[in-house]
């Protein structure tokens, strides 16, 4: 078709917006028209996708996900977490109650329902915008890329929210999206011929990175500090560096005492973190 174009052999020619360079270049295999709940329509395209080969940059990275701050990797890096959803929690809050107390099938409840079907579109965009950004930083930057082998269904399953605060944490693993993040990880990966691997979660956060040790601390002790060997650290900083040896098969790496360094999720979004590398955010 033309450019922002589309066109079908029953239906015509009708204008598409966000059509990239992908979908032009390679060979459409199939197009399947949707209409979400807002009353846009959408066309999920399959094209015979050509994988780009990524230079190597013989790096390595453990990254830790979580829910105060998304990633924290053993390089240092900190990445906050958007929480998308807290942001409009309030908002979709009112929406669901105003749409509550109208009568089902009425004008009112149609545009009360509409309503909160854009707001929870919004949430749905806005963390896979983010999510595919990224997992685009870490394909960009690394050739292999360790990483919990986590139960996500376990941690989210209905009988973990017995209270307040089980509840909250539930939501926000929710909305963190950490299955989608890995799926988006893995399937980049492959078209760039890099590596995503997976490791046994049990104890990375407890164990000493430097000596090997174990130090108990409960979830609200943020840093990791060793009695056997000084070191003191970020938890999750520990817990990637211990995710890193798991990887690579590596126990040799140095471990220092160093801040973390914090990443906005904003500097995602905007793409900001990408010249920061020198890398490019054009790829999806």
């Amino acid at each position: 078709g033309h450019k922002n174009k589309l066109t079908f052999s029953k239906i015509g020619t009708i204008n598409c917006r966000g059509l990239n360079n992908r979908v032009r270049k390679n060979k459409i295999k199939g197009i399947i028209l949707k209409r979400s709940q807002t009353g846009r329509w959408f066309a999920n395209i399959q094209v015979e996708n050509t994988p780009i080969i990524l230079p190597k940059t013989d790096k390595s990275v453990g990254i830790d996900v979580g829910v105060s701050s998304f990633v924290v990797d053993s390089d240092g890096r900190m990445v906050e977490n958007p929480k998308n959803i807290d942001k409009q929690l309030k908002r979709i809050k009112i929406t669901h109650r105003t749409l509550s107390r109208k009568k089902k099938g009425s004008k009112n409840w149609l545009k009360a329902k509409l309503q909160l079907a854009k707001l929870l579109a919004q949430v749905t965009n806005q963390r896979k915008d983010f999510l595919h950004k990224v997992s685009r930083f870490y394909v960009n930057v690394y050739d292999l890329i360790c990483a919990e082998d986590l139960n996500i269904k376990g941690l989210t399953k209905k009988g973990n929210k017995k209270n307040k605060r089980s509840r909250t944490l539930h939501r926000n693993i929710l909305d963190a999206s950490w299955g989608q993040f890995f799926n988006y990880l893995s399937y980049k990966a492959v078209n760039a011929d890099k590596k995503v691997v997976k490791v046994h979660p049990k104890c990375t956060t407890q164990e000493c990175s430097r000596c090997g040790r174990i130090v108990k601390k409960n979830l609200s002790g943020r840093i990791h500090l060793c009695p056997y060997c000084d070191l003191k650290l970020d938890r999750d900083y520990n817990a990637s560096i211990n995710i890193l040896k798991r990887g690579t098969g590596c126990a040799s790496i140095l471990v220092e005492n160093r801040p973390l360094f914090t990443i906005t999720a904003s500097a995602f979004v905007s793409g900001q973190v990408f010249s920061m590398n020198q890398e490019t955010s054009s790829l999806r």
